[in-house]
């Protein structure tokens, strides 16, 4: 575990969240857009929205149709417009137009799942988490850090295995891995200087 874990770090030595954002709010509002949507395409839809509503005071007074207009290019962007909005409301009615610091009251928030919650955790707040998405769930299986058949029994046992210290930046590691070399349909494993530590190679080289 523990070369595994210095290897990512050497290849991955300053990873940081693909979303852009300055500030909580902007964070928590991009990683709701990112259900089912790239962050490059994100990244896009935010150059133009942060501008246009800057804090939840401005989005809670938003209209649906002022909203969807600048994130139709999302996936599932109907349901994503309402979520926003309604989420800005309730930061805005519940507190004090702050984005929360804890897990429950992120949960609360409508879009707002255990994996959003952990990234705002993480990267708004520094607050250890580890926020398990396809990449991450993909290549913790397959090289080994996990052996679990969903992201929530991925992330437990990710949390038992990597010291907390480094949960936030595991995160990171784990999902530039599987951009990088640990693709979906096709691994780069003979590039990979994972290889000789990865549970997935050695079955598929025997």
């Amino acid at each position: 575990m523990s070369e595994v874990l210095a290897l990512l770090q050497s290849m991955y030595p300053n990873a940081v969240t693909a979303l852009h954002h300055k500030n909580p709010f902007e964070l928590l509002v991009a990683t709701i857009l990112s259900a089912q949507c790239t962050d490059e395409r994100v990244n896009i839809i935010t150059q133009d929205l942060f501008p246009a509503f800057p804090t939840s005071f401005v989005l809670a007074k938003a209209s649906y149709d002022e909203v969807a207009v600048l994130v139709k290019s999302a996936g599932l962007w109907q349901t994503k417009t309402r979520n926003l909005i309604k989420t800005a409301q309730i930061l805005v009615e519940k507190h004090g137009g702050e984005v929360p610091r804890t897990r429950e009251e992120l949960e609360a928030l409508p879009g707002v799942g255990r994996k959003t919650a952990s990234v705002v955790l993480a990267n708004a707040f520094q607050i250890p988490a580890i926020a398990v998405d396809t990449h991450v769930f993909r290549v913790a299986n397959r090289i080994g850090l996990a052996q679990a058949s969903n992201p929530y029994q991925t992330e437990l046992q990710l949390m038992e295995a990597i010291p907390k210290e480094n949960w936030i930046d595991a995160h990171h590691w784990l999902i530039l891995h599987g951009r990088a070399l640990c693709k979906a349909r096709k691994p780069l494993c003979d590039r990979c200087p994972l290889a000789s530590h990865c549970a997935y190679w050695q079955q598929s080289s025997s």
